[in-house]
């Protein structure tokens, strides 16, 4: 750990931050969202199952391996139920809200660090695809060497095409 992370101003600065999240009414409503999903068998099982057809066409695609139509329409029908599924799709929502917060305070202090000062407005404007330099935008098209790793596992190829892919992240 670097001597300005362990600094105690610098730690109890970190710590009010981290209070001022977790006692937002916002924040109360996602928690209790992934709650509810914990304390849901069928809908963890329904998200497991998600995740793992997801996994096993995305290896396939790896592998430059044939997917059949069966396959894609079983994970799609899965898919489906899943984000029909009201506790799961409030899990889902809450991940890629808690996801977004963490993206804009990594993006804050990254740009406050770069700067060497607070960052202004414009400071985050992005130019072009993924934010320019930085990444952390999400790109229309694949390919042009982006990577699309958003922290956290995908059941869905990122063709981008549709908007929502099989995670609910939206990328």
């Amino acid at each position: 750990m670097s001597a300005i992370a362990q600094d105690p101003i610098v730690l109890q600065k970190t710590q009010d931050l981290c209070n001022t999240i977790l006692t937002q009414p916002t924040m109360l409503s996602l928690r209790a969202k992934i709650d509810a999903f914990m304390g849901d068998e069928n809908s963890r099982s329904q998200y497991e199952t998600v995740m793992h057809k997801g996994r096993a066409l995305h290896e396939k695609q790896h592998q430059s391996l044939p997917l059949s139509g069966e396959e894609i329409t079983d994970f799609e029908t899965s898919r489906d139920a899943l984000l029909a599924n009201p506790v799961a799709k409030g899990f889902l929502d809450a991940q890629e809200e808690l996801h977004g917060l963490r993206d804009t305070i990594q993006d804050y202090v990254s740009k406050t660090i770069e700067l060497g000062r607070l960052p202004k407005a414009e400071d985050f404007e992005q130019s072009g695809c993924c934010g320019g330099g930085g990444g952390g935008g999400c790109c229309e098209t694949e390919g042009e060497g982006h990577s699309h790793d958003h922290g956290h596992e995908h059941a869905h190829d990122h063709s981008h095409g549709g908007g929502e892919g099989g995670c609910g992240c939206k990328h």
